[in-house]
């Protein structure tokens, strides 16, 4: 079975009078360890798509399975709890706390996991070693490159191990040099079994990934696999 199945979603926003269809009936399989890319124009549905999928935006119709769990179908706090457990998110406005370190932000997940401040600090450690920063743990933000606040984004995003991490226009604030090598992390952490699924107008990210799912106008407009 998929780690995540996607069936008939359609996503439907009113605004006026009018009736806006962001998702029109989306059905897609992702395996364990895949790294998908989801690509499309601007208005195309993508991002709402990876929000649907993330459990944050309840779809109008349709199913999100992942792992076997239907998320819609749990009770919000239960869907905050499986969200914490099982899923990492990454967006393209890096989101650190200015005044926090670090190692403070990458930190931040684990706020609510039973576990010693040591322990916690540790693991976040080893989180931001992952990403190539074990050198700048107790940096601020404003101390980092834009590549390097970024990559702090992605420690923190795996600090919890989640099963599937999600990915919105991660280089979008980034240079080229820098969004390859953003890019290569993302791969490196694929090849570790991470599975991924990134929001991208990039069509050069596309090479980075094992199948790319193009969107226009809330459909599926092509699925090579």
């Amino acid at each position: 079975m998929a780690l995540i199945e996607i069936k008939n979603v359609r996503k439907q926003y009113t605004s006026g009078e009018e009736v806006v269809e962001a998702l029109r009936g989306i059905d897609i399989s992702i395996e364990a360890g895949e790294f998908i890319t989801i690509m499309g124009q601007s208005g195309s549905g993508k991002s709402t798509l990876l929000s649907v999928l993330g459990g944050m935006n309840h779809p109008t119709t349709g199913e999100v399975e992942m792992a076997g769990v239907k998320l819609y179908q749990l009770a919000s706090e239960k869907l905050a709890d499986f969200r914490a457990e099982n899923l990492g998110f990454v967006f393209q406005a890096f989101n650190l706390i200015p005044y926090l370190t670090a190692i403070e932000n990458v930190m931040l997940p684990l706020v609510i996991v039973k576990m010693s401040r040591s322990a916690k600090k540790n693991t976040a450690r080893q989180a931001l070693e992952r990403v190539g920063l074990g050198s700048k743990l107790e940096r601020l933000p404003n101390q980092l490159s834009g590549g390097e606040q970024e990559r702090v984004a992605i420690a923190r995003a795996i600090v919890n191990n989640p099963h599937i991490l999600l990915a919105d226009e991660p280089t979008g604030n980034l240079d080229s040099k820098t969004s390859d090598e953003v890019m290569a992390l993302f791969r490196e952490l694929n090849d570790a079994g991470q599975t991924v699924v990134m929001v991208t107008h990039n069509p050069e990210n596309g090479a980075y990934s094992d199948r790319t799912i193009h969107l226009k106008d809330g459909r599926v407009e092509q699925d090579p696999a």
